[in-house]
């Protein structure tokens, strides 16, 4: 039987057609696949491919383990992992409509006859009821197979979530690793500051005790020392924070983090150009602006679906069956069988065009969604670029207005030993130089940062 409805059933699909417009991918716009405005003269960056793993340009053993860590143990990498098997399996289920349906039942009766006792006649008997049913609806208008295309557009998209996840996951680890060392270094620097300020404190007590100073000198600069040691406790909760952070990243409980991580005590540097491509590659890699377009492509596909009801659904099915006592139940005369097709069509024209319109809406708010986010994603693209630029110009300034700092401090330090310049010029001197270097450890910082959101906004380069 199952041979005469799939024999049947290919004879109707050669003349089947899918109702609903087909979809075809939206071409993005010359504007938005040009160069980056950020990436014109610039020796920070270059044209060239995102390295796929960008985090190993850093050079840090330390890091690359961690990141590999959070790829496999993190808990919201994992439930995108859920959700993307979950769309699998919503497909599977799509599929599961084009095969023959098939249903077997049974059961067993007492039956007894009403009325007298009659010498010779049981009025009690034991009825078996068994059957098969097989179905198969012929896909004639691409019902199914539009449903099948947008769920393969859902898993798709699920897909692209889950590689948006993995990005967001490896700039967050390497920005935590980033904001530990960095914190740890701006610690070291303000306990620098604090040595040099003790050693100018010696001198002062020194100058005081031969009687050329006084008390009050003295005082400020033991006040001034004093400011920059309540700021290292700040910079280490700091630390202990953002190692806290990469330990749940990881999928790790504060305690079994890594003690390595702890060793590193200076801000992560690039040695080369950033790689950033162009519009064009950076709308193909990154992971929403590719689940972006695969909600497009479902929504377009459930035109069709909701299309598809205006026409009649069509299914050939048979069924074979037997109802009699249990001892007759499977002879020649007790089966009984029908084969044929079924027609089923409700017809509600006006209900089938408002669900096609509310299908049409849809694909209208998913083709705007794609828009917007090739917008963002260039937008965000070209923010970063700029702001790492700037923030690498910016600590050039600063740089050299430590460098400056230092050396009037050098210059005040010598005057004040032969008594040119009072006591207060110096703490003066000594407070540019403690800010200039306390400025330039954030700028550190802040280049860092900088650079892992422009790894982000480049989607990370993530091929999974």
């Amino acid at each position: 039987m199952t041979r005469i409805l799939l024999a049947s059933a290919g004879a109707l699909a050669l003349a089947a057609c899918a109702t609903g417009p087909t979809y075809q991918a939206k071409q993005v716009a010359p504007a938005a696949a040009a160069p980056f405005i950020g990436d014109v003269n610039s020796t920070l960056v270059s044209s060239a491919q995102p390295d796929q793993n960008w985090w190993r340009l850093y050079n840090d053993p330390v890091l690359d383990r961690l990141v590999a860590d959070a790829l496999a143990a993190n808990t919201d990498i994992r439930v995108a992992e859920a959700r993307l098997a979950r769309a699998r399996a919503l497909l599977r289920e799509e599929r599961g409509a084009r095969e023959p349906q098939i249903g077997v039942g049974g059961g067993v009766q007492y039956q007894r006859t009403p009325g007298p006792e009659i010498p010779g006649q049981d009025r009690s008997n034991i009825v078996g009821d068994v059957g098969a049913d097989v179905s198969y609806e012929v896909d004639l208008f691409g019902r199914i197979g539009r449903r099948v295309e947008a769920a393969r557009g859902d898993v798709a998209a699920s897909a692209a979530d889950a590689d948006a996840v993995r990005v967001l996951i490896v700039a967050d680890t390497t920005r935590a690793y980033a904001d530990a060392v960095a914190a740890a270094e701006q610690a070291a620097v303000a306990q620098r500051i604090v040595d040099l300020l003790n050693r100018s404190l010696s001198l002062t007590q020194r100058r005081k005790d031969v009687g050329l100073g006084n008390g009050l000198d003295v005082a400020r600069i033991a006040g001034l020392r004093d400011q920059r040691l309540a700021e290292i406790p700040l910079y280490l909760a700091e630390r202990q924070a953002a190692l806290f952070r990469l330990a749940t990243l990881t999928g790790r409980a504060p305690r079994e983090l890594p003690v390595e991580t702890t060793f590193r005590t200076s801000s992560l540097k690039l040695d080369r150009p950033i790689p950033v491509g162009d519009g064009a590659l950076l709308l193909a890699r990154r992971p929403d602006v590719r689940a972006a377009e695969r909600r497009l492509a479902a929504a377009t596909a459930r035109i069709g679906v909701a299309t598809a009801d205006l026409y009649p659904r069509i299914s050939l099915g048979g069924s074979v069956g037997a109802t009699n006592p249990i001892g007759d139940l499977f002879t020649g005369n007790a089966l009984s069988w029908v084969i044929g097709p079924l027609l089923n069509w409700t017809v509600n024209r006006t209900a089938a065009r408002a669900r096609i319109a509310g299908a049409e809406a849809d694909a209208q708010a998913a083709l705007a969604q794609f828009d917007g986010t090739v917008l963002g994603a260039l937008e965000e693209t070209e923010t970063s670029l700029s702001r790492y630029q700037q923030s690498v110009a910016r600590r050039t300034a600063l740089a050299a207005a430590r460098n400056q700092a230092e050396a009037a401090a050098r210059i005040a330090r010598a005057r004040q030993r032969e008594g040119d310049i009072s006591s207060l010029e110096l703490i003066d001197a000594e407070r540019t130089v403690a800010d200039a270097q306390a400025q330039l450890a954030l700028a550190d910082a802040a280049i860092t940062e900088a650079q892992i959101a422009l790894f982000r906004a480049l989607g990370g380069s993530w091929q999974a």
